[in-house]
């Protein structure tokens, strides 16, 4: 559902005919998932909301402290809208969203964390 988040019906065209479920094209209204398993159709920020929530509660059960603030990742191609409904997705999921990054900065940053030399690295983003 990624790829569909603060997208128009109009511009995901092509992409629905790559995906095993079915996404319902509102023309210049945000894009919908139809579940065949609940019936009803749902916002990919609302998807994307579940799987923060089962992160969180698998973070929080790990720290043995309850998560309420993020910083989610986005894939660096991501629009404005594209990132404010990622933010949206976080907050819908009860957290608190500090930031979106991008992936590659992420990645960057996390590397850099445990390095105390000064060095350079690439990171190369595949896609996908």
């Amino acid at each position: 559902v990624k790829r569909f988040i603060g997208r128009k019906g109009g511009e995901v065209s092509d992409e629905t005919k790559q995906v095993p479920y079915k996404v319902l094209e509102g023309g210049d209204r945000n894009v919908k998932i139809f579940s065949s398993h609940a019936g009803k159709e749902f916002a990919p920020e609302e998807i994307s909301s579940q799987v923060l929530r089962k992160l969180v509660a698998d973070a929080s059960k790990f720290l043995n402290d309850k998560v309420e603030k993020a910083v989610i990742t986005v894939p660096a191609y991501f629009n404005d809208s594209q990132r404010q409904a990622t933010k949206d997705a976080g907050k819908i999921a009860g957290l608190d969203v500090l930031r979106i990054i991008n992936e590659p900065t992420a990645a960057s940053l996390a590397y850099g964390f445990d390095k105390k030399a000064n060095e350079s690295i690439l990171v190369f983003d595949l896609g996908g």
